[in-house]
């Protein structure tokens, strides 16, 4: 009798920095902004998800600015619904892609109504069967309205796991992977909102601003637009 053999866990890449050099990095990450928040303005998780959806391929910044007002009239499923497609459409028009994201806002809603009882589920492969709803999404809304310790890799991680080595990978899922096997376990809850705030002001894409880094001294990236380090943050013990 044969058995169906188990299919091979693929190894993590060789790790460029060691447990005590992540937990430094990290901990200058705590010091900087001890208390980091999500830049996308909600009133509750059913907002936030709408927040999260609206906001790919589009700014935090954009993305506010059309929510404020559409908060106002509709901060539940229900009203969202009431609203209409058409409607969501003309709040949303300055965001990209709007129409296909207005007809994804629509549906989520009808589908927390029909199948959740107007709750946003609080399990991640739940929230990613909604429309519009990837993991990142997904990743994003149980930490920020959960409390789950998760990774949401967007542009931002995606360029300074693989710049600074903190996690090379070919695709999101294997960068979420790697850091969170790596990052640790103290650090783990504020980790997705401490890398890309640092991808974000710190770390940018055509021009990271290696002479206001707090972990220039610590990072290994190969690339590097100054020679001197930061000065270095004290370390509690």
């Amino acid at each position: 009798m044969t058995t169906k053999s188990q299919p091979k866990r693929r190894k993590l890449p060789r790790a460029r920095y060691t447990q005590a050099e992540m937990r430094a990095i990290f901990e200058r990450f705590r010091q900087q902004r001890p208390e980091p928040k999500g830049e996308l303005d909600h009133v509750n998780p059913f907002t936030l998800l709408v927040a999260v959806v609206l906001s790919a391929q589009a700014t935090d910044v954009g993305v506010n600015k059309a929510t404020k007002e559409l908060f106002k009239v509709a901060d539940t499923p229900e009203k969202m619904l009431a609203l209409g497609e058409d409607t969501v459409r003309d709040y949303i028009r300055t965001i990209g892609l709007y129409r296909n994201k207005a007809k994804n806002v629509i549906l989520l809603s009808q589908q927390l109504i029909e199948k959740h009882g107007s709750v946003v589920p609080r399990d991640r492969d739940t929230l990613t069967t909604l429309p519009g709803v990837g993991r990142k999404t997904a990743n994003v809304v149980v930490s920020m309205a959960f409390g789950q310790p998760t990774i949401a890799v967007d542009t931002h991680i995606f360029r300074i796991g693989n710049r600074l080595g903190l996690a090379p990978g070919k695709t999101p899922d294997e960068i979420e992977a790697i850091l969170e096997k790596r990052i640790p376990a103290e650090y783990l809850y504020h980790a997705h909102h401490w890398l890309i705030l640092h991808g974000r002001y710190t770390c940018k894409a055509r021009k990271p601003e290696c002479e206001n880094c707090i972990i220039a001294d610590l990072c290994k990236a190969k690339e590097k637009s100054c020679s001197v380090p930061a000065p270095i943050v004290q370390i509690a013990d």
